[in-house]
């Protein structure tokens, strides 16, 4: 892709198995976890007796030369070359969205091969080393173990802390300090050893390449246990039968050539529904995008079998199924498996009936990740209900369930927790006209009184009610909430519209503005609150107030965030004013100077992240290929 990517994918598992490159140049820069800490991973090719550097940083080693990077949905492939050869690199890891042992087995690849350049023959090998920084939280603490293995045909090596409790801890950035690492190889010359390079523990496998003959890495990561759910710990998906993180690797290894195919055939799909849907930078900012979102969840199963999605809140607080990281992020997974949407949203629904949750809105989170007990999210506030976001979060798992019946073309899930749906609809009709001093999801905008957006959240929330009864058959009821979503409608147009057809911030701040992305949903359901010709108006009005790399969240501020600014771009009539709206968040990504993960949260002034990484409000970035869809 033209688009340089402010940091590049290698692996991408789950939150705690992750691995990225803050630089394009692969043989840069350290390997990292996506909060930045340390996951280094070093890979060196030898030629003829001399070693050069391929993947991460190793101040004594000279660099081999990369020519090239390509980046899709799930994969990342660089090549790099000297006088003497030509080496490529191929990361992959599985991500397909409607299998769920794929999605879960923590097995990501590297292929590498290579070809003569000079046409003469060359003696090549090559060295991968993992750094104990993989499964500690902070290396050099304690001295890590390792062991030697055979997995089959494959010559493997594991790592990891030598005393074992898993969930023992919660956090933002934190990492696993559970578990274990293994790294393993299908090369018959290949050899494994432990040594340490400045003080950090690594694992490495060595093996010689021959001409065009790829040799395939296998890293994977056993976690004994993925999620605390209300006290019970549960495993991942993959290995809910018992099987165990050498049989998962074995078998990784038999699948991938046919995987390899699958997942070229999926990132192809992917980006030429986008390309057609928003234009080629669109489809490269959702290509990017994919892995990330993916990435930032983790799949277990409940105690009646059922899916759970457990979302983590990265680099902001932690928070584990979160409901306003939920809602953005949907778009994604309504288009490729819309029951992860349903995973996403069981552990609100089994918090909010428990006697632990006393109000009559919807809960913000169900924990901090990876220990799902309970709400966290102003625990440590006196006024705990001044910090809530109760319009905010009825509207979001309205909307949201509203999303699952019309792509699984039923209401069976809504009707399961009906009773909690009305009753977070009658909260809206009674506090969504015109929210008080309250927060919403961009809460770190502080709270704001009168906020026209958040209305238009109420006001969809009741729409979708209207939808959701109508499709249980509940004529009388969907007129009821239709007529609600109407009259609310008329309030808000009569109020938050100036004279010269621009909307407001909020109600009472006639010379503000704001991106009106909670509208969106009116375009996406056809259902005429608004119509085309308003939202033209509102994406007309939103051009003047542009920054060199896009539109600001609103007028408080340069910040701008990258999922309600595609929200708000997919309500344009044409895909020409969609395109305009959106070059500037792909010149972002392209320009910005924070090398970090995907930010959805950056200056529209500067190009650089004002905070969040690696979060999964990016799957909001698919909402106008959920809207041709």
């Amino acid at each position: 892709m033209k688009l340089r990517a402010p940091a590049v994918p290698l692996i991408t598992v789950d939150p705690f198995f992750t691995v990225w490159s803050p630089d394009t140049n692969l043989n840069y820069s350290k390997t990292e976890h996506w909060s930045g800490k340390g996951n280094s991973i070093i890979g060196t090719v030898n030629i003829d007796g001399e070693e050069y550097l391929f993947l991460g940083y190793h101040r004594d080693i000279h660099k081999i030369k990369q020519v090239s990077l390509e980046i899709d949905a799930l994969s990342t492939c660089a090549t790099f070359e000297n006088e003497k050869i030509i080496l490529k690199i191929k990361f992959l890891t599985p991500l397909i969205p409607d299998d769920y042992r794929l999605l879960t087995r923590p097995v990501s690849y590297l292929e590498i091969n290579y070809e003569s350049k000079d046409g003469k023959e060359h003696k090549v090998s090559v060295n991968i080393a993992a750094s104990e920084e993989l499964c500690l939280d902070e290396p050099n603490r304690i001295e890590v173990i390792t062991e030697k293995l055979k997995i089959g045909n494959l010559t493997a090596m594991k790592m990891g802390n030598p005393t074992q409790k898993p969930l023992n801890k919660s956090g933002d950035d934190v990492k696993i300090d559970w578990g274990y690492l293994y790294l393993a190889c299908n090369s018959a010359s290949a050899e494994s050893f432990a040594n340490e390079i400045w003080g950090d523990v690594h694992i490495n496998i060595t093996a010689q390449l021959n001409t065009n003959e790829p040799v395939l890495y296998y890293f994977a990561y056993d976690d004994i246990e993925s999620i605390e759910y209300f006290g019970k710990h549960l495993r991942s998906y993959w290995n809910k039968d018992g099987q165990t993180i050498t049989e998962a690797i074995a078998e990784a290894a038999e699948e991938y050539d046919e995987l390899k195919t699958r997942c070229k055939d999926f990132s192809d799909k992917l980006y030429n529904s986008a390309l057609k849907s928003g234009g080629k930078k669109y489809a490269q900012l959702l290509s990017l995008a994919y892995r990330q979102v993916i990435a930032a969840h983790k799949l277990v199963l409940d105690e009646n079998g059922e899916i759970l999605f457990i979302s983590k809140e990265c680099y902001s607080n932690g928070c584990a199924a979160t409901v306003d990281v939920s809602y953005p992020s949907t778009p994604m997974f309504l288009i490729y498996n819309p029951e992860l949407v349903k995973g996403m949203m069981r552990p609100v629904y089994k918090f909010a009936q428990s006697d632990a949750w006393p109000f009559d809105f919807a809960p913000h989170d169900v924990g901090q990740y990876p220990l799902l007990n309970g709400q966290v999210y102003a625990n440590n506030q006196k006024d705990i209900e001044k910090w809530q976001m109760p319009v905010e979060e009825c509207g979001n798992m309205l909307i949201m369930e509203t999303n699952v019946a019309i792509a699984t073309g039923n209401a069976d899930f809504a009707k399961e927790h009906i009773a909690l749906l009305e009753k977070w609809c009658e909260y809206l009709i009674n506090h969504g006209a015109d929210p008080g001093h309250q927060l919403c999801t961009d809460d770190f905008a502080g709270h704001l009184a009168h906020n026209c957006n958040l209305s238009l959240k109420a006001i969809m929330g009741l729409q979708g009610m209207s939808i959701i009864m109508e499709m249980l058959g509940e004529s009388e009821k969907s007129a009821y909430y239709r007529n609600e979503a109407v009259k609310m409608a008329e309030i808000w147009k009569k109020t938050a519209v100036n004279p010269d057809g621009s909307t407001r911030l909020a109600f009472d701040k006639p010379d503000s503005y704001s991106m009106k992305y909670n509208m969106v949903w009116d375009k996406v359901w056809n259902s005429n609150l608004f119509g085309q010709e308003f939202m033209d108006a509102e994406i007309a009005d939103n051009m003047k107030h542009f920054n060199e790399y896009g539109m600001p969240l609103d007028s408080r501020a340069d910040y701008t965030k990258s999922d309600w600014l595609v929200w708000t771009a997919s309500m344009a009539s044409s895909d020409k004013v969609f395109e305009e709206y959106i070059a500037p968040l792909w010149k972002a990504y392209d320009e910005s100077p924070s090398r970090v993960p995907m930010t959805d949260w950056y200056d529209t002034v500067s190009s650089r992240w004002v905070s969040f990484r690696h979060r999964t409000v990016q799957g909001g970035l698919f909402m106008r290929m959920l809207m041709n869809k």
